[in-house]
């Protein structure tokens, strides 16, 4: 079985006020996007990895990766993205390799999953066809209107908040984003062109550590964790 692995990290990230683009984000020293692809790399299921950034920092980006001796003899390659993270994810699996049996789809922005979650979620894949990461929703969860009044409060014990890795077959995932694009449907994770056409996704428990970078107090409790020991 062969796997690819495409991690999404050309949106401009502007949430996160740092005056650079979120790729490039020091993280306790290392940049954000360095400390997503160690991550991938920690595990050596992972045959083919595609990196989709932003056009304009596609020179940028490809220095970076080439001066980094961690990734000396990786098998890394860069695509550009689109306007939106269903464009670029699609334009990441058009570099897939033919003979490529899964596809992990993964944010750039999430630096800590580790090498087991993304084991895990290979083999569920492999078996099931596709498969996303997610916790138990903690909170309670209310659905609010447009002027800000509650209009229904889902049972909490149904809801679970999804994360990325999203791993699925390739000949699967490579369908369900073309169909979404012929359809001119947009949607905010790559489950859902998989569920809009009917095919089955299976749920599995992620990781709290497996945070998203996207505020700031996200970066200090990255670099929290890692000045304490708690990941590496």
């Amino acid at each position: 079985m062969r796997v690819a692995a495409i991690v999404v990290a050309a949106g401009a990230g502007r949430r996160i006020g740092a005056g650079i683009a979120k790729t490039y984000l020091p993280i306790a020293g290392r940049p954000l996007v360095l400390r997503t692809l160690d991550r991938l790399f920690s595990t050596p299921i992972v045959n083919q990895l595609i990196l989709v950034i932003a056009a304009d920092e596609v020179e940028r980006c490809k220095a970076l990766l080439r001066a980094d001796t961690a990734l000396r003899d990786r098998p890394w390659l860069l695509q550009t993205g689109g306007a939106t993270r269903q464009q670029s994810a699609r334009r990441g699996l058009e570099k897939v390799e033919a003979d490529i049996d899964i596809v992990i789809i993964h944010d750039g922005a999430r630096p800590f999953v580790s090498a087991a979650l993304i084991e895990r979620s290979v083999a569920e894949a492999a078996d099931k066809g596709a498969v996303v990461v997610g916790l138990p929703a903690r909170d309670t969860i209310k659905k609010i209107s447009s002027d800000g009044y509650v209009e229904t409060t889902p049972a909490r014990g149904s809801l679970w908040e999804v994360q990325t890795p999203q791993v699925f077959r390739r000949e699967l995932i490579v369908a369900a984003h073309e169909k979404a694009a012929s359809d001119e449907v947009e949607v905010t994770d790559d489950a859902m062109v998989v569920e809009r056409m009917g095919e089955p996704v299976f749920v599995i428990e992620g990781e709290r550590l497996n945070f998203k970078i996207t505020v700031p107090d996200d970066v200090w409790l990255a670099e929290l964790l890692i000045r304490e020991g708690r990941v590496s």
